[in-house]
């Protein structure tokens, strides 16, 4: 088996385990969502168990109707972390990620212009951390003014 073909596997497994987490998770039956995922329960069930390949169009439909954030949810299983894509799908931090994720390219442009182009890939790692690092401060930023509204009272 080729590399590629390799990847198309773990991948495939990694969406599968996402999508089984997502329906499971969902609180409805397997047969509304497949219903209104467009598809035969049989097919989602094949598909939440990695048994035939699965399309991120068909992935993105049934994590849709199970209520999960669709480009967040895929993009950590796709990158290998999917353990944190099912952690993540029910909760704000995923919610987050995924407009972070859609309102990302737009603020670079803006707050970069051409100098996007300077951009390199071997930043990205420590540009993460430092984001992470803003967003903790911020956090703690606002859980400061709370104590501080609460104590005014």
């Amino acid at each position: 088996m080729n590399r590629q073909a390799k990847d198309r596997g773990a991948h495939n497994d990694r969406i599968a385990r996402v999508l089984a987490h997502a329906v499971d998770s969902a609180g409805r039956s397997r047969a509304d969502l497949a219903a209104e995922a467009g598809m035969h329960r049989e097919t989602l069930t094949r598909l939440i168990r990695g048994e035939r390949p699965i399309k991120l169009e068909d992935a993105a439909r049934i994590l849709s109707v199970c209520g999960v954030p669709v480009r967040s949810t895929l993009i950590l299983a796709l990158s290998g972390e999917d353990e944190r894509a099912c952690q993540w799908m029910r909760h704000d931090v995923g919610a987050f990620l995924e407009e972070f994720l859609v309102t990302l390219p737009g603020a670079l442009e803006t707050t970069l212009g051409e100098r996007c182009d300077e951009l390199r890939p071997r930043w990205a790692k420590g540009t993460s951390q430092l984001v992470a690092r803003m967003l903790a401060n911020h956090i703690d930023d606002f859980a400061a003014r709370d104590v501080t509204a609460q104590l005014a009272r």
